[in-house]
């Protein structure tokens, strides 16, 4: 664990309405993603974060626009955090022209590289080694760039993420690991099948990296100590490791009921839901429940327009199906 920490700034009243917004813009794309599914117009499975927004919306405030961040299959929030609109994400899942990735890539495979959201991955802790890259690019380049790899708690078992954490501390990297640490890897509480209470900042000492326990569900506290990491590694410092503990609402995926979580552990952190948190927050500042209303309200607005418009959209071309596998825009195999 780090001994002292720089101290960062609350953001003020219409910051924190701003961050709370965006949660709440998140929210309702993934409610209206859960819908879509049950009615059919969603293809395939989809897997939820809804209950984790913090993460990413505190995440995403305290980084550059040309930060570079990678994201799990569970990596809606990270698109939307990002800059991707509900539109583009909910056409992707509905597998429209106009979706995110053309329809090409679903609700596992969120990319919008124009805004340095390098994708969201479905092999547990593939993308670890991919950040590691990105940073060690911007340093050769001296951009000044991070890059972020958000990731669940499972892939804290999975030989890429020590490999990941040793090449990037040996090499001194630009690299920021965030643990989004939802208490299951799947199915299976990580507590079961791990040694050690903090599956992520616990390992991160025998790096030699500083690592963090923060409330995943704070968008305050997210903010603050990305604030803190992200600065140590652009100054040239190294990488850190964040964990943030969350929780998921919904099951590992839309096939999963959850039957398998205690009633009073779902109960405790539904209590502890990061817009009412923030809500909380914005009361201590003295804004009035109206305009938190009305914030929420606006959110919801926009996702419902977004649903309509992505139902209208057109299929995609199928003339388009082996295009864009290459750099070149194309599918042609070279040797």
């Amino acid at each position: 664990m780090t001994g002292a920490r720089e101290t960062v700034a609350d953001p003020d009243a219409a910051e924190l309405i701003a961050l709370y917004e965006q949660m709440a813009v998140v929210r309702h794309t993934e409610q209206a993603a859960h819908d879509l599914f049950l009615s059919g117009l969603v293809k395939g499975t989809t897997h939820l974060a809804a209950g984790q927004e913090a993460v990413a919306v505190g995440a995403s405030a305290a980084l550059r626009e040309d930060d570079y961040v990678f994201a799990t299959y569970r990596g809606h929030h990270h698109a939307l955090a990002r800059g991707a609109t509900p539109e583009e994400c909910l056409a992707e899942l509905m597998s429209r022209a106009s979706g995110l990735c053309g329809a090409k890539g679903g609700s596992m495979h969120l990319t919008k590289a124009s805004a340095h959201m390098l994708g969201s991955y479905a092999i547990v802790g593939a993308h670890l080694p991919m950040a590691v890259g990105a940073a060690w690019s911007a340093r050769l380049r001296g951009t000044g760039q991070i890059a972020v790899a958000f990731f669940g708690d499972g892939a804290t078992n999975i030989g890429a993420f020590h490999e990941a954490l040793n090449l990037a501390a040996v090499w001194t990297l630009p690299v920021l690991f965030v643990c989004e640490n939802n208490l299951y890897m799947e199915y299976t509480p990580i507590a079961d099948v791990t040694a050690v209470a903090s599956p992520a900042a616990d390992r991160a000492p025998a790096y030699g990296i500083p690592g963090e326990v923060v409330d995943g569900n704070d968008v305050v506290a997210v903010r603050g100590a990305v604030t803190r990491l992200a600065g140590r590694a652009r100054a040239g410092d190294g990488p850190g490791l964040l964990e943030a503990r969350t929780y998921r609402h919904f099951g590992h995926s839309r096939a999963d009921p959850a039957a398998y979580r205690p009633a009073e552990e779902v109960e405790r952190w539904l209590k502890h839901d990061p817009l009412d948190v923030a809500r909380g927050r914005l009361a201590g500042l003295g804004v009035p429940a109206g305009e938190v209303d009305a914030a929420d309200g606006r959110a919801a607005d926009l996702v419902r327009a977004a649903v309509e418009a992505a139902k209208d959209a057109p299929a995609p071309d199928p003339g388009q199906a082996l295009t864009d596998v290459w750099a070149d825009g194309g599918a042609r195999w070279r040797t």
